[in-house]
């Protein structure tokens, strides 16, 4: 595991995953939420994304974590290693309302500064939906990846803890 993509719904765990991942395995780290969005939450165009993805995808080693359908292939191509956090939608809910109320008008460290946390509905019905609109078409990807790569999925806090425990 030297390039990884991590990926998932919203609320899944990526960014905590993907820190605790970086901090045991000594790999650069990079959340797209903290790089594709600008003050304000105004996002890059999506010149920037493909660029600041492309620039990154040419390094030897690189953990990013984040999902921006648009650029995904950029990420799974150069991966060596896809994991997949497939998280209930209610764990996934439940984690961002949390994450709401400790963190509401206050920055994230794996967002852009100036982007302060906030919540809709359309975020919590992208979530909600995510394993009928998302889940499929992400499935498919990573089949087709898997002929190539080390696709990992893991589905609970216990398959996340158990994966963190094993790997070095």
């Amino acid at each position: 595991m030297r390039r990884i993509a991590i990926v998932g719904s919203g609320g899944s765990g990526k960014s905590t995953f993907a820190k605790k991942l970086s901090n045991q395995i000594n790999i650069d780290l990079y959340h797209l939420d903290s790089l594709l969005w600008l003050p304000g939450w105004v996002p890059v165009t999506k010149e920037q994304q493909v660029a600041i993805q492309q620039r990154i995808v040419k390094e030897d080693t690189w953990i990013v974590d984040g999902n921006y359908n648009s650029t995904l292939d950029i990420r799974l191509n150069e991966a060596d290693t896809i994991i997949f956090l497939d998280i209930s939608r209610f764990v996934c809910l439940y984690r961002i309302l949390k994450r709401y109320v400790l963190n509401r008008n206050r920055d994230r460290e794996d967002m852009a500064g100036g982007c302060p946390e906030q919540l809709s509905w359309q975020f919590l019905k992208w979530i909600f939906h995510y394993p009928e609109n998302k889940r499929p078409h992400l499935l498919k990807k990573l089949q087709v990846h898997s002929l190539n790569k080390e696709v990992i999925i893991l589905k609970s806090r216990r398959d996340v803890e158990r994966f963190l425990r094993h790997v070095s």
